[in-house]
């Protein structure tokens, strides 16, 4: 086991509270529940229905029944004032961090652990909010996490993790990127083993890496980013040579491959090669959306992120000098490039970057994509139906028998008032209720 494993192992075990306890409280059955919804949201045709009653048994949705309606055997839960939704997905966090001034100097001062102790809590907002699964797009914490949350010691959303983000030198996610020479010397250039690579054979060495380590995505930094100590924020940073040999191999593996991207040129090659999904996209530009439409190419915005790091800039201190210019330029663009890319047909799905900003404070990418002007159907569906498709799942994103019990509730209609997104009253993942306020 790594260190990081240990550390990892360590914190989430002493989060739990005990060792033994939740693989005992596993094998007991879950209670059959009956959701008496006052309305339901029908996230294949995203429209809202009247009252529906969504019974609940052994973590899967066993009938979906027309009305204020009993089962027998099954406790009733009078949601009579709630509209029901699929449990909500956020295609792109990174639940090992959060942003703040002391972020650049973290790494050097942490342990492992530290990181490791509060991602259980961010992923215990992130389940609360109502996000019943997540793609966490980078981070070395998140294949741990979810394997504790899998197994019960902590709550949180089911996670899809991609471990270590693969980069070129000097790129995105290089990790020594800031480090002065004394210290890059000492440590030397880090390799594929580390997600950094510079040539064909080191991409598909990557990807194999990813795999060797637990990964369930892979996710590249197809161009430059917006809070790495780096200059550019938006230069190509793979060949499509490159791309495709990632995403070949990430095919051998049954991975499908995101790809962070700011600048047009690097989406381009990233889309030519073969990448599921362009992640922030703020530079798209018209061939490139065509170019997404003709290889079914998803799109995840990522305005909540744009926004904020756009907020930030303008405090003295909050990032370094070489990023600050940076998140000026660039996070202000994002929501207009997700207008622009709804209203030329791309396929959308949910994501905000969180991490970025502060867990927990997800859904508000509903609201700003609703400024944005994609109907408030739509965007729930991004976060239920289609994040799905983007994940290549058929088990969740719909209340339908058969499928996941992952259900939100929030107040009144969302589908009128998107902002009740931000009221979530009940939680429900895999049949069990995580969260109830009434």
């Amino acid at each position: 086991m790594t260190r990081l494993a240990t550390a990892v192992s360590i914190a989430l075990a002493a989060a739990a509270g005990a060792f033994a306890a939740p693989a005992l409280a596993a094998a007991v059955p879950a209670e059959p529940l009956a959701l008496q919804c006052g309305k339901l949201f029908d996230a294949r045709s995203g429209k809202v229905l009247g009252a529906r009653t969504v019974v609940v048994r052994d973590g899967k949705i066993e009938q979906v029944l027309d009305g204020r309606a009993e089962a027998p055997g099954a406790r009733a839960i009078d949601l009579s004032q709630h509209t029901c939704t699929p449990g909500w997905t956020d295609l792109h966090v990174h639940l090992g961090s959060q942003s703040s001034p002391q972020s650049y100097s973290e790494g050097f001062r942490l342990d492992e652990v530290d990181f490791a102790f509060r991602a259980v809590g961010y992923a215990n907002k992130t389940l609360q909010a109502g996000f019943t699964s997540v793609r966490d797009l980078g981070g070395e914490v998140s294949p741990h996490l979810r394997d504790a949350i899998n197994q019960g010691l902590v709550e949180g959303p089911r996670i899809w993790a991609a471990g270590k983000s693969i980069a070129t030198t000097g790129g995105h996610a290089d990790p020594t990127n800031g480090y002065n020479d004394a210290l890059s010397h000492l440590i030397g250039p880090p390799g594929p083993t580390d997600g950094v690579i510079n040539s064909i054979d080191d991409a598909r060495q990557a990807v194999r890496q990813r795999y060797k380590e637990g990964s369930d995505v892979i996710k590249i930094t197809a161009t430059g980013g917006v809070l790495s100590y780096a200059k550019s924020g938006d230069a190509p940073q793979f060949t499509v040579e490159e791309v495709k040999a990632i995403v070949d191999t990430a095919r051998d593996y049954g991975y499908r491959v995101a790809a962070h991207a700011h600048g047009t040129e690097g989406m381009k090659r990233a889309v030519l090669g073969g990448v599921t999904s362009i992640e922030h996209g703020t530079y798209m530009t018209d061939e490139v959306m065509s170019l997404m439409k003709q290889k079914g190419t998803w799109y995840i915005p990522t305005i909540y992120a744009g926004r904020f790091v756009a907020d930030k800039a303008k405090i003295d201190g909050y990032f370094p000098d070489v990023v600050r210019p940076k998140a000026a330029r660039i996070g202000a663009l994002i929501q207009d490039t997700a207008a622009k890319a709804y209203k030329n047909g791309v396929k959308i799905g949910f994501g905000t970057d969180m991490g970025v900003g502060p867990h927990g404070d997800n859904a508000r990418e509903f609201l700003y994509m609703v400024e944005a002007g994609i109907p408030a159907a739509v965007a729930l569906q991004a976060a239920t139906i289609r994040a799905a498709e983007v994940l290549g799942v058929d088990d969740q994103g719909v209340i339908e028998t058969g499928k996941r019990a992952d259900i939100v509730a929030v107040p009144g209609n969302p589908v009128e008032d998107i902002n009740a997104v931000m009221k979530v009253e009940f939680v429900m993942k895999d049949g069990k209720v995580y969260k109830q306020t009434f």
